[in-house]
């Protein structure tokens, strides 16, 4: 039943991205089918938001259509099948894809903005008054964003959160399998089974620093097993027999840090190689040497650089919190959201890998998740403070459950960002949660997660501090309770000037009709997912980033 309801979806989603001729590449992360388009006047946007499965589409340097977790790992290999069994039985040839049948949209840089402008924070949504306007004004935000955000050093940072993001369902995995073997450790329980399961929570981690470099070289245009095999030198047994710069080495010195180092300078000589070898000795010449020189620099050079630089970043992540957590934590909470906007989020990743090395939590994931607690107390008040839209009203209902697992977009461009002031209160509701994860920190009680890409109420599986489990999770339930309350209580009287008020809290009827005498659409709309577009009326919400730092 599921797989037939899964190949469905695959088939439904085909056709309207073109075909299989319109794809150059299938890929998937833990919420999102990430395709590489040819022609991206053949997608069919409105019609892919329409199907029931599909929670709302993300275009960035791939096209993304949200699905959610679990769907989208059954999704995608019944869509790999239909696109190879389209190639094989009509080969198309590259470049010239089959043409829709239906009217393709256009393109988000060429479709039309609505009418009225995206209000700045705090001004009047004098025509914002149904759900598919604020939807609209969302998508806009997102479009001019995401073109804002196109310079050298964003799209470096996307490209280092492409190494990192495959990594997050093994992180994920081992990291609540490190939290039941903590919990039967200290209840002493199943004592011959905590080796086991010790095992395979540490497995993975031992050679992360292996998976990052082939990553890693793989996104910067290198062979991804070179980048491998030089990475996987830092965590090899053997080096604690070399001595460099005075000292000897440790296995595992410089981290996922050095081994991003080392498969980046790998692409490099590999390059090089590339450019200068003959090509009757590419495939003995090329290897040896991106191995012999990438492994020396490596050795003798970027371990040890490396692992002071992850040194440094634990000392420091531990002094801030130790010393200033509370207001610390304010900052990083309050801030979060706008740094998901401009993209700048993407750099934490690598941070939060290191903590995770280092400490086996990083303690910054559960400070930054209160934004989207924030954003749900916000929502909450938008819903209550205008009860005659329901239009909007609707999509805060379809949006909430994604906003509680913490997947924010839902509710960032299709409420709370193209309303202006309600964006800005949400902000504050994660500043005062994260101040209180971090005012914990700061008396001793460290919070953190043992993987990222969760947040909100999927976190809670992940949640590992330095005191005992049932303390750590009621510190994070707490701070979730003080995120959703501060961002209800300052949108609820902050969050509408008295024009606001005025313009959305009016009756919305719909085309598509409305319930006698309520305004209510017979048809609900459709929550905004990650982009600002309107999904299927009543989508299946299972998603938890995040992203990371999707929070």
């Amino acid at each position: 039943m599921n797989e037939d309801k899964n190949r469905a979806t695959a088939a439904a989603i085909l056709p309207l991205v073109g075909g299989a001729g319109n794809l150059s590449s299938i890929a998937h992360c833990m919420t999102r089918l990430r395709l590489g388009i040819v022609d991206r006047s053949l997608v069919q946007d409105d019609a892919l938001q329409a199907l029931p499965a599909v929670m709302g589409v993300v275009e960035d340097d791939t096209y993304q259509i949200v699905l959610g977790p679990g769907t989208v790992a059954r999704v995608t290999p019944e869509f790999e099948r239909l696109v190879e069994e389209a190639r094989a039985t009509t080969p198309e040839p590259a470049g010239t894809p089959e043409p829709a049948t239906a009217t393709p949209s256009e393109p988000d840089a060429a479709r039309p903005a609505t009418p009225t402008p995206a209000p700045a924070p705090g001004s009047a949504a004098s025509h914002s008054t149904t759900a598919e306007e604020l939807a609209a004004q969302g998508a806009a935000l997102k479009a001019r964003r995401k073109a804002k955000n196109a310079t050298p050093v964003k799209l470096f940072l996307r490209r280092i959160a492409n190494i990192f993001v495959p990594l997050i369902p093994a992180l994920i995995g081992c990291g609540i399998v490190a939290g039941i073997n903590g919990l039967l450790t200290n209840l002493g329980w199943a004592p011959s089974v905590v080796p086991a399961l010790a095992a395979m929570a540490s497995g993975f981690m031992s050679l992360i620093a292996v998976f990052v470099g082939y990553n890693t070289a793989k996104e910067f245009g290198g062979t991804p097993v070179l980048g491998g095999a030089v990475a996987a030198i830092i965590v090899f047994p053997g080096v604690a027999n070399i001595t460099a710069f005075g000292q000897k080495l440790s296995p595992g010195q410089g981290g996922v840090l050095g081994a991003l180092a080392a498969a980046l300078l790998a692409v490099q000589v590999e390059k090089w190689c590339r450019k200068w070898v003959p090509e009757a000795l590419d495939v003995l010449v090329t290897p040896t040497l991106t191995v012999l020189l990438t492994g020396l620099v490596t050795i003798f050079g970027l371990m040890y650089a490396a692992g002071e630089v992850s040194t440094a970043i634990g000392s420091f992540a531990n002094w801030l919190l130790a010393h200033g957590g509370a207001f610390a934590g304010f900052v990083l909470g309050g801030l979060f959201l706008p740094l998901v906007m401009l993209g700048l989020h993407q750099a934490l990743i690598p941070i939060h890998t290191t903590l995770i090395e280092q400490q086996g939590y990083t303690v910054l994931l559960p400070i930054l998740a209160m934004a989207g607690a924030g954003q749900v107390g916000a929502a909450l008040a938008v819903y209550l403070r205008l009860p005659r839209n329901g239009s909007l009203r609707t999509t805060i209902k379809s949006a909430l459950p994604a906003g509680f697992l913490g997947v924010g977009e839902p509710l960032i461009y299709g409420v709370s960002l193209p309303l202006g002031r309600p964006f800005i209160t949400a902000c504050v509701g994660g500043a005062f949660g994260g101040g209180f994860v971090g005012l914990f920190n700061q008396l001793g009680d460290a919070v953190g997660s043992t993987a990222i890409g969760p947040s909100g109420w999927a976190l809670f599986p992940l949640v590992k501090g330095n005191q005992g489990v049932g303390t750590t999770i009621a510190v994070y339930a707490m701070s979730l309770a003080v995120g959703y309350v501060v961002g209800f209580l300052a949108t609820y009287f902050f969050g509408f000037s008295k024009q606001m008020l005025t313009d959305l809290n009016a009756d919305t009827p719909r085309d598509t009709g409305t319930e006698a005498g309520t305004g209510a659409p017979t048809t609900a709309p459709a929550a905004v997912a990650d982009n600002g577009r309107t999904p299927a009326p009543t989508p299946d919400r299972e998603d938890p980033d995040a992203q990371p730092a999707n929070v």
